[in-house]
């Protein structure tokens, strides 16, 4: 598998994983409507807990293709997501600290990402040294 189809089965992941906030964020509006018992609210749980399950089995495919430094420092990328789907979904204000904030995030994933693959060690051949 090459490496660029490992980093976009990586940041597929991290996108799946971002829609956790909208649909929790989905769930609180629903509850503030109708309470525990209103339909969206049970509905936009519900979507949040199956999200993070086809995630946690998604990521561990995904994990076993990357070095773990690059899979958590890339996963930091659901900032971004988040951000967006917060504009996209619930007409949120992007400010300039929030982009500032961004950047940085952007940064760091850059850095770690380029210092792995500087540093990315072949695998060992089967019986080899322990």
């Amino acid at each position: 598998m090459g490496k660029i189809s490992r980093y976009m089965m990586l940041h597929f992941a991290v996108l799946l994983f971002s829609f956790t906030s909208v649909f929790a964020k989905s769930a609180a509006n629903a509850y503030n409507h109708g309470g525990l018992t209103d339909r969206m609210f049970l509905l936009f749980c519900f979507l949040m807990i199956l999200n993070c399950v086809v995630y946690a089995f998604f990521w561990q495919i995904v994990i076993k293709k990357v070095p773990l430094n690059v899979g958590y420092a890339n996963r930091s990328v659901y900032l971004i997501w988040s951000q967006i789907w917060a504009v996209a979904f619930f007409g949120e204000v992007l400010t300039v600290k929030n982009i500032i904030g961004l950047a940085i995030v952007m940064i760091g994933v850059i850095v770690v990402s380029l210092s792995a693959d500087s540093n990315e060690e072949l695998p060992e051949e089967e019986g080899g040294a322990l």
